[in-house]
């Protein structure tokens, strides 16, 4: 399957929403109509620090959906990205589209000079870190979260 990549455009709401719906629910993340018309919103905002990438077939279906955003590593006194989100539709798993997604984020952090493209997932999420691990290096760091 050929997978090309592109930035999130207007017309993509209803897959974009497809998709993420799925992500959430694959993580286990109740959401609802607001959150996402929140989140699309950002990804349309110029001046929000939220972007977007889909990834779409040859037909021009969307099958993936990518979000990142720039973050200031002090220590370094750089500027970082973080790849927040990564869904591919899972009849389209195995295509590509994850590592299409994965390197526009790449492309987009070089073009700004940003250091380090970082993002986290699930422990279990083997399929997924089948690919991570092939195209990034596996850090020794330790997430925590303080819910508020």
């Amino acid at each position: 399957m050929t997978v090309k990549t592109r930035a999130v455009a207007a017309s993509d709401r209803a897959d974009w929403d497809r998709l993420y719906t799925g992500y959430a629910a694959f993580y286990g993340v109740a959401q609802d109509d607001a959150m996402r018309d929140r989140v699309w919103g950002w990804l349309h905002d110029p001046d929000h620090e939220v972007s977007g990438f889909v990834a779409e077939t040859a037909t021009g279906d969307l099958i993936g959906l990518t979000h990142y955003r720039p973050f200031a590593s002090p220590l370094r006194a750089i500027t970082n990205c973080f790849l927040d989100d990564l869904f591919v539709d899972p009849a389209a798993r195995g295509s590509g589209a994850a590592e299409a997604l994965i390197r526009a984020v790449e492309a987009q952090a070089r073009s700004k000079g940003w250091g380090v493209v970082r993002w986290i997932t699930a422990e279990d999420n083997y399929r997924a870190r089948g690919v991570y691990d092939r195209l990034a290096t596996r850090t020794p760091w330790v997430t925590y979260d303080i819910k508020l």
